[in-house]
């Protein structure tokens, strides 16, 4: 019977959220149900003047513990759990007293929010709920007999079925109880994962990772594939904490290219200097500094101004006017900011198809977390790589020594080549991208695209020669040969930074001593696959 209606005569309601949590139990009331409830979602529901009954009144025992016990008794989950229409079922319902109950409107303790807050471990701990996730498992499973509501999102549309059909269809049951065990199942995930944490596990037995729903996508990276986007895990700022002020919906691919580029221009510390990313298919395709935006996005515009036009604009500081005006003059996708002036947001608004989106706060490179991507049968996890240029420590391995300006490029070009794909070739000057090579299989034709491009930038900006000539050179990656380092050498660069640890570091150190250039080693590798 695909249409199998179940009225709710009696409504069991125990929730942390309790927005429209007063009008929806007022219509339940007056469709005939009765109301049991706990601790504070039962003092909310009779200071209203509702009719509620305590669940101590229909378990015979007083909540204990501090509320870890109030639930946990079989006239709770007897009366979830029992299948209608099966006899013995019935009869053990009658001969035990347990009470049927149709409905179950649970939301759970706030642990993912208390961990974003910072709490401490007991805190935590207090905050993990068992009677409720119990409940909505119960109620899932019985779904043939028993709605089951997580998400106060689902109240209008359980009323709408009342109205139109006396109770809940089967139908309508099956959708509240597989979005039940995903809210679970998410739920769980935080508290396995924030354990891990805790105990600095690092490859626990069991891994899973969960979230909320934003929004359903148009399409996914094609327009064949299906794609929604999620909410989850760590509190981080960036595209899915963003106010969106303008502008069509984001697609699956503006998502990612505005991830990419605001997790890059957080690298910039604005209280140091203005910093402006522009991305194209998830790879910056220029990045610089400036004393303002304007002239941070002048000087990252010119790296590739024609790779720049549909691509993706971060800036490490609140959008001014002037930097608004420069940015519109070329077809962008979006903009993310943590913030805008009025001015620049009326600016913007000329644009309608231009997005615009402000965040409150800058990502943390220097966080911990976990990313994690899909692969056949499963996942491969990792910790963030949150190894800031900044902080590393810079071996001279050639006889010249880098100037202090020749230090400063070096280390901004190393900042951009952590957010490019590997292989990565970044030639900088005066703190600006002026050749970006990406995604290569060898490193020599990353150095090679990287000093075309920038040969192809010159043209376009009426200059005799391109600015790799003097600037600095970033590899993701140690040089396996000479080769790679030869191409930017020959290419224009004076300076380079690497991680170092090939097997021939020698001739590649021998080979920049020849050129007189300065080379630093910094230990760390940026792969970005």
């Amino acid at each position: 019977m695909p249409d199998q209606i179940r009225a709710i005569r009696r409504a069991l309601l125990s929730v942390s959220d309790k927005s429209g949590l007063v009008d929806f139990a007022k219509a339940l009331t007056k469709n005939g149900a009765e109301l049991v409830s706990t601790g504070g979602t039962k003092r909310a529901l009779a200071d209203a003047g509702l009719k509620v009954a305590d669940v101590a009144d229909l378990t015979g025992f007083p909540e204990m513990m501090d509320g870890r016990v109030k639930t946990l008794h079989p006239k709770v989950h007897g009366g979830i759990l029992a299948i209608r229409d099966n006899a013995d079922h019935a009869a053990s319902m009658k001969a035990h007293a347990i009470a049927p109950i149709d409905l179950v409107v649970v939301n759970l303790y706030p642990f993912e929010e208390t961990v974003a807050k910072g709490a401490g471990y007991d805190d935590c701990i207090e905050n993990i709920d068992i009677g409720g996730p119990a409940m909505i498992r119960a109620a899932a499973k019985n779904h043939g007999d028993v709605a089951i509501i997580v998400d106060p999102a689902d109240y209008e549309e359980l009323l709408h079925e009342v109205s139109a059909h006396g109770g809940t269809t089967l139908a309508f049951r099956k959708r509240l109880a597989a979005k039940a065990y995903a809210r679970t199942a998410s739920y769980d995930a935080a508290i396995s994962n924030w354990f891990a944490n805790e105990l600095k596990n690092d490859a626990p037995t069991w891994r899973s990772f969960g979230g909320k729903l934003v929004e359903k996508l148009r399409y996914g990276e094609n327009p064949h594939q299906h794609a929604a986007s999620y909410k989850g895990g760590e509190p981080r700022a960036g595209v899915l904490s963003a106010r969106q002020l303008q502008g069509k919906e984001l697609s699956y691919n503006n998502l990612n290219d505005t991830d990419a580029a605001y997790e890059c221009v957080a690298e910039f510390d604005p209280k140091r200097s203005a910093a402006v990313v522009i991305v194209k298919h998830a790879n910056p395709c220029g990045v610089a500094e400036g004393e303002a935006l304007l002239e941070a996005y002048q000087k990252a515009l010119a790296c590739d101004p024609v790779s720049a036009f549909g691509g993706i604009i971060a800036t490490n500081r609140p959008l001014d006017a002037d930097a608004a005006k420069a940015m519109v003059e070329i077809f962008t996708e979006v903009i993310i900011a943590p913030g805008a002036s009025d001015e620049a947001i009326k600016i913007v608004g000329a644009k309608k198809n231009l997005r615009l989106l402000l965040t409150d706060a800058l990502p943390d490179p220097r966080a911990k977390g976990l990313t994690f991507k899909s692969i056949a049968g499963g996942l491969l996890v990792q910790s963030r790589d949150n190894a800031v240029a900044d902080d590393l420590e810079l071996k001279v391995v050639t006889k010249r020594t880098p100037t202090k300006a020749e230090l400063d490029d070096l280390r901004f070009a190393f900042r951009v080549a952590k957010h490019v794909k590997s292989n990565t070739i970044i030639y900088a000057k005066d703190k600006a991208t002026v050749g970006i090579g990406a995604g290569q299989m060898s490193r020599v034709d990353s150095a090679r695209i990287a000093a075309r491009k920038a040969e192809d930038a010159a043209k376009t900006a009426g200059l005799d020669t391109p600015l790799t000539k003097g600037s600095v050179v970033a590899s993701d990656a140690f040089f396996p040969f000479a080769d790679g380092l030869l191409s930017a050498i020959e290419a224009g660069a004076i300076a380079v930074i690497q991680p170092g640890g090939s097997i021939r570091d020698d001739e590649v150190i021998e080979a920049a001593d020849k050129a007189g250039i300065a080379m630093v080693f910094t230990g760390v590798r940026h792969f970005r696959h």
